[in-house]
């Protein structure tokens, strides 16, 4: 068998990770025979096709908890619509029939020299446990998407996967041997069997391989047809006639998969009196504006079985967002997968959540404004006027006014917040505001500038009751330790405001140390800070 190896672009700097005490047992379908394992917590291997068929140790992963789970969904999210489980638990591993099981082991014990990862093709059923192998130091390192990508795409060798190539017009050689994909922001492409690293949306491919640019690969018919398990059943039909009832009284809140790429999954609903009608269709994913989702969404909304009423499939996003208003009586949707400019419907697959109301809009409006103060400060402001309580605001950041992700979280009656910003860039905010009945609304965008001064490159909360406040420069590693010097808890965090729980620790004065993970700093990468837990 031919062992396929997956290309890494590796990190130029060291990092410690902290490993963690248990793996968070995850399991994507758990009724399905057919199991994927990831092993993260280390393994004596022997086989008898790896190290020239010695037994070896392989150690555990070095991730986190968080950065496990994270790494854990995007692989499921990948596996989706086939009647598998990807799981943690060795247990259900174990359970599995030999010819219909695979373990990958993530670990730090790389040692296949400039790879991220390696398999044997259609070894998943061989029947005798040749693992596969993810090798975490190298991705990232500890990047919970690379790590969740490579693991995709050693277990799709496994189930029968070669890699796909990208072309040029000669049609000769591949330009690319990893096809990267194409595009950029949110709807950016990639193939999981190319190099998929450096893009926000991946999925199965009907694309060619590196022996030739006609040698097609049909991923979806290889992995359903060549390993004793198929597309996971159907929920819903597609039939109008026969659509499942959408409306719990005002609200709904449905969750789905589209399963193959003639998959639509129908629904119905009634409207006693002309109303509001608000509506997201948002794809699974693992953070904000649908990070790591597989499915770009599409929703067809009918007056009747056979009136269609609009087609929505909005450029340059994945979800779909529905605010009109309708008239008294019943109306149909059809949610299924579909292309962008970046990739055809093709691989267009997995979980969406359907959710909404009817009436009036509680939220009538959100106002944002901002000024630069002290420097690099930035001081944001906001008026709030709604019918309902608000539930929750989350304070968004972009750096090019389009792609978004949530900087923190303020409590429902916050008016304002500020926090220093370590770019010297233009930083754009938007607030995400929620009501007490889930509809969710945007404020206006707003943008300030950043002078990139900074004293200091943490700045940290002094009097705290339950949590320490953190505004990091960049992603980082942290240390607690009490007055004597002896270390109470570790972990990591990420640029932006992060908080830390420290509920259960008695009253007093505390040291935090934090280690910055960029190296350019030097000897400033390192700061320590006393504060008093209220």
């Amino acid at each position: 068998m031919k062992k396929f190896f997956t290309p890494v672009f590796l990190a130029a700097f060291l990092f410690i990770s902290f490993n963690a005490f248990s793996i968070p047992k995850l399991n994507s379908y758990p009724t399905a025979i057919a199991t994927l394992f990831l092993d993260f917590d280390g393994h004596y291997v022997q086989s008898s096709v790896w190290n020239n068929g010695l037994p070896f140790n392989c150690a555990a992963s070095g991730m986190t908890d968080p950065q496990i789970t994270e790494a854990f969904y995007r692989a499921a999210e990948d596996y989706r619509p086939f009647n598998i489980n990807i799981t943690t638990d060795s247990t259900v591993f174990l359970a599995a029939p030999l010819n219909m099981r695979m373990r990958v082991i993530i670990t730090t014990t790389s040692w296949v020299a400039g790879v991220g990862g390696v398999a044997y093709i259609g070894s998943f059923k061989w029947g005798d446990d040749t693992p596969a192998f993810v090798f975490s130091n190298k991705l990232g390192p500890y990047s919970p998407k690379m790590v969740g990508e490579c693991i995709s795409h050693e277990s799709g060798h496994t189930v029968g996967l070669a890699h796909q190539s990208k072309y040029g017009a000669s049609c000769s050689t591949p330009i690319e041997q990893y096809n990267s994909g194409i595009g950029s922001g949110e709807d950016a492409w990639a193939p999981i069997m190319g190099n998929s690293y450096n893009r926000n949306m991946s999925n199965w491919n009907n694309g060619p391989t590196p022996y030739g640019c006609t040698n097609m690969q049909d991923n979806l018919s290889i992995i359903t047809s060549q390993n004793g398990f198929g597309y996971r059943t159907d929920e819903y039909t597609e039939t109008l006639n026969a659509a499942t009832q959408l409306l719990q009284g005002n609200n709904f809140n449905v969750n789905g998969i589209i399963t193959t790429n003639t998959d639509k999954d129908a629904f119905t609903f009634t409207l006693p009196a002309n109303s509001n009608f608000i509506l997201s269709a948002i794809p699974f994913n693992v953070q904000g504006n649908w990070i790591g989702a597989n499915l770009d969404t599409r929703i067809e909304l009918y007056s009747s079985p056979t009136t269609l009423i609009r087609d929505y499939n909005p450029l340059g996003s994945l979800s779909v967002s529905i605010d009109t208003i309708l008239n008294a009586g019943t109306y149909y949707l059809k949610i299924y997968g579909t292309g962008n400019s970046n990739i055809g419907a093709y691989g267009s697959l997995g979980a969406y959540t359907i959710s909404g109301n009817l009436g009036s809009l509680p939220i009538h409006d959100v106002s944002l404004g901002g000024t630069v103060i002290d420097k690099n400060r930035h001081s944001l402001n906001w008026r709030i006027i709604a019918d309902e309580p608000i539930k929750t605001i989350v304070v968004e950041t972009s750096g090019d006014g389009s792609n978004f992700s949530a900087l923190t979280s303020v409590t429902p009656s916050s008016t304002n917040f500020s926090y220093q910003t370590f770019t010297g860039t233009t930083v754009f905010y938007r607030l995400k505001v929620t009501s007490e009945i889930n509809q969710t609304v945007y404020s206006n965008t707003i943008a300030l500038k950043g002078t990139g001064i900074a004293e200091k490159l943490f700045n940290v909360s002094t009097l705290v009751q339950n949590e320490i406040n953190i505004n990091a420069s960049g992603s980082y590693r942290y240390q607690l330790l009490d007055m004597n010097g002896s270390m109470l808890s570790s972990g990591t965090g990420l640029k932006g405001i992060n908080r830390i729980n420290i509920s259960s620790r008695a009253k007093g004065m505390y040291v935090i140390r934090l280690f910055s993970n960029d190296q350019s700093t030097g000897s400033g990468g390192t700061q320590t800070e006393r504060f008093i837990k209220q």
